[in-house]
């Protein structure tokens, strides 16, 4: 195989630090096993975040995401694990992490969790009506 999983997300420098933007990233094919049962375990992540200096690449973090396969996770650790390693490795200015996991006997689960850098405030939405 070519590739392989890895828990190394790797970065690039944000091409506009001076400026709030947010990045939008959707995870939709994400396994995990089930710690209990070891069944598979399916969900779709939703990053977004406000980068300050650095932005994550999208192939390290594919690969990241895969590197869960064959790890059994309660849905609300691995949730907090994937959001704790992605602000380890961008320092975001904020940064939310959406897990929708499927239904798993008559179950959904979704774990939402946020990080805020110290000091950080969002901007006003503007409302264009």
């Amino acid at each position: 195989m070519p590739t392989q999983p890895s828990k190394n997300l790797e970065t690039f420098e944000n091409p506009n630090p001076e400026r709030d933007f947010t990045i939008r990233i959707d995870v939709p094919e994400f396994t995990c096993l089930c710690p209990k049962t070891g069944q598979p375990d399916f969900a779709t992540f939703l990053i977004e975040y406000v980068p300050d200096q650095l932005c994550v690449e999208l192939k390290s973090l594919k690969l990241y995401m895969w590197s869960y396969r064959d790890e059994g996770a309660f849905h609300e650790a691995v949730t907090n694990q994937i959001l704790n390693d992605l602000v380890k490795a961008t320092s975001p200015r904020f940064m939310r992490l959406t897990g929708k996991f499927n239904v798993r006997g008559g179950i959904y689960t979704d774990v939402v969790v946020e990080h805020r850098a110290d000091g950080w405030t969002p901007p006003t939405p503007v409302s264009l009506t």
